[in-house]
């Protein structure tokens, strides 16, 4: 597998993204380093116009264009609107992992698990392998910036604001501070009066 060298567009999550499946982000696991989130519609949208330049950049460079094959894009669709994105690496390419200040976290023991809410930065570089004929697009990490962590005894939020706690729960039916519905719990049966 080689990269071609182009120039590179860093594309950002400018809200935090949810991990998703397992992560091995400050730690590596038998297979090395990996995370995986979700991404919107919007940034999908940014990607598959950059991988259209990607692409044509690759194809200029393939042996035999006609016997070419292209590898799916490095993205795929979970539930309506919503992508997984994977990133692999080794040491050497190993991305920054900054807190909510900027600070690189330094302990790999830093519980980044499914749920844990991130901001990524990102480029998608086209590949040919080495049979020169099979190519496509893979997404390489720059840095990654953890909001909030998901962790067994419930989410580390540090010192979110109100909106962002707010955003973390989205809105459902129920109370709202606006409207209060009392209702209340205590149920008199008709016709059950006391007889003292």
């Amino acid at each position: 597998l080689f990269f071609l060298l182009m120039p590179r567009t860093i594309h950002k999550t400018e809200q935090p993204v949810v991990l998703e499946g397992y992560q091995a982000v400050l730690k590596p696991s038998k297979f090395g380093y990996s995370l995986a989130a979700l991404v919107d519609q919007s940034m999908v949208d940014v990607l598959e116009d950059d991988r259209v330049e990607s692409l044509k950049w690759a194809e200029s460079k393939l042996k035999n264009p006609k016997r070419s094959t292209l590898k799916p894009e490095p993205w795929e669709e979970v539930t309506e609107g919503q992508y997984k994105v994977k990133f692999s690496w080794n040491e050497e390419a190993r991305p920054p992992v900054v807190d909510t200040e900027g600070t690189i976290i330094a302990d790999d023991n830093t519980p980044m698990y499914a749920g844990s809410r991130v901001k990524l930065a990102f480029y998608q570089k086209p590949y040919i392998l080495r049979d020169g004929v099979t190519y496509g697009t893979s997404l390489k990490l720059v840095g990654v910036q953890l909001v909030s962590l998901n962790t067994a005894a419930g989410v580390d939020t540090g010192d979110m604001s109100t909106e962002d706690v707010a955003a973390l729960f989205g809105k459902t039916e129920g109370f709202k501070a606006s409207e209060p519905n009392v209702t209340s719990t205590v149920t008199i049966p008709d016709g059950d009066e006391d007889d003292f």
